[in-house]
């Protein structure tokens, strides 16, 4: 459903919520937020511990249902999927970035990126192109055959990263992405995804630091379970490649 500008909504959430009981009491972990997420933009989702942003992230990324209110993913309704579904859409709509790059330590950096493509069906000489594909993207065409161990950890994100984008999803979600990483690797990390956003990818990052926020192109603030601030940067920082 295209917005008001006449861009595609790649997330629309209206009045959404996700409420648990602890102890006998009511806990709104989010608490009923609205807004849309357009297609192209680069967003950096803001809070402190506490604040609600990994709820959402769970939400937005399928990995969790809401208790209240609507999501819609690329104009799909996700709140009536069945776990199948979910997983499907995760799959194949929703490329992941973890701030520990979860890679299997005794395969390749080629065969972690073709984990996603094994439960998509994708035969494997093809698998080994989209592989190699992704890592070519990313700046590692040349360490395909190395195993995690081999390599440092900026390009063990990398290749989580190229993991993430193999299926050639319509979102990518990083939470905490350069967490793990120092300030220069963290730079090249930022570099990448300025330059994955300019060729027209969806990005939603999730911080607490308003340094990685500063390089987005809008910022969404959260506390106590609420947005309590949307704001546009159109001066985002420029991160420096490798």
């Amino acid at each position: 459903m295209p917005d008001a500008s006449g861009s595609a909504g790649v997330i629309e959430a209206e009045n959404l919520g996700r409420h648990y009981e602890l102890g006998g009491h009511l806990v709104r972990a989010l608490d009923g937020v609205s807004f849309a997420i357009r297609e192209g933009e680069f967003v950096a989702i803001m809070g402190p511990s506490g604040s609600g942003k990994s709820t959402l992230m769970n939400l937005i990324g399928c990995l969790d249902s809401p208790t209240m209110g609507s999501y819609r993913l690329a104009g799909t309704d996700v709140a009536g999927l069945n776990r199948d579904q979910l997983a499907a859409i995760r799959n194949r709509r929703i490329g992941f970035v973890f701030q520990q790059f979860n890679l299997l330590p005794r395969t390749t950096a080629q065969e972690n990126v073709e984990l996603p493509l094994i439960y998509s069906d994708v035969r494997r000489a093809d698998r080994h192109r989209l592989a190699a594909e992704a890592l070519s993207e990313v700046g590692l065409g040349d360490r395909m055959h190395h195993h995690p161990a081999q390599l440092s950890g900026g390009q063990q994100q990398r290749v989580a990263i190229a993991r993430a984008l193999v299926n050639r999803p319509i979102l990518l979600l990083a939470d905490e992405p350069t967490g793990a990483l120092d300030s220069r690797t963290s730079g090249e990390i930022l570099a990448l995804f300025q330059s994955l956003n300019r060729q027209g990818l969806t990005i939603v990052v999730v911080t607490h630091e308003e340094d990685i926020a500063a390089h987005a192109g809008r910022v969404l603030q959260f506390r106590d379970g609420k947005l309590v601030a949307d704001r546009a940067n159109p001066n985002p920082r420029q991160a420096a490649a490798a």
